[in-house]
């Protein structure tokens, strides 16, 4: 069990003090963030912000540019996401929990090669050598992009992405050696499941909702 715990906690030995604060700020948001977008809580956005905003810094001064882009996206995301899940008529949610219908599937899977493609440019021209984690980036950068479109149309089909990216996501930042942020992606991928179980049961009591 030590050893386990030394493979996280030995790569923040030599990392600045500031970097270890705003990567467990990150931590505690990213975590806050999920919960709430598991119970449907606009709130999910603005504890998202914080945790999307400080890593676009953290990613980019280590040189990750797929996660750092990633991120910038999710700032995006998140604002776009929190007009559209607070839009009510008379008092009641105009956006509800439902599946992808054909056309949205079309394009999350355009958005998903698009976002390979650029992520590769990307390292291609301010990366320096590709290696085998980047490519790894490359596709959960597709996946997270997608899903994060999803999710602002609260399409239940992102927290599938959700799951999958998450996953990869937790032995890759363990590798990098961001500790903090590979435990933060195994709180995802519990939180992910248990989302999208809640998810389609609400999906299941308002079916005819399902496919707007």
């Amino acid at each position: 069990m030590n050893q386990f715990f030394d493979f996280f906690l030995n790569t923040y030995k030599d990392k600045d003090t500031l970097v270890i604060i705003l990567e467990a700020i990150v931590l505690v948001t990213g975590i806050t963030s999920v919960w709430y977008a598991k119970k449907e809580n606009i709130l999910v956005y603005p504890t998202g912000l914080i945790a999307t905003i400080i890593s676009v810094y953290l990613l980019l001064k280590d040189k990750l540019y797929g996660d750092m882009m990633m991120n910038f996206y999710f700032s995006i995301m998140s604002i776009y996401g929190w007009w559209n899940w607070s839009r009510t008529i008379n008092n009641e949610k105009v956006v509800k929990i439902s599946r992808t219908n054909t056309n949205e599937k079309m394009i999350g899977l355009g958005l998903f090669i698009l976002t390979i493609g650029f992520t590769y440019l990307v390292y291609s021209v301010f990366g320096g050598e590709i290696t085998t984690s980047n490519y790894v980036d490359m596709l959960t950068s597709g996946m997270f992009f997608t899903a994060m479109w999803y999710m602002a149309k609260k399409k239940i089909e992102s927290w599938t992405l959700w799951i999958i990216a998450d996953i990869i996501s937790i032995p890759l930042y363990a590798y990098r050696g961001w500790g903090m942020l590979s435990f933060q992606y195994f709180i995802f991928t519990i939180l992910a499941i248990q989302a999208y179980f809640l998810w389609k049961k609400n999906i299941n009591k308002n079916p005819q909702t399902a496919s707007k």
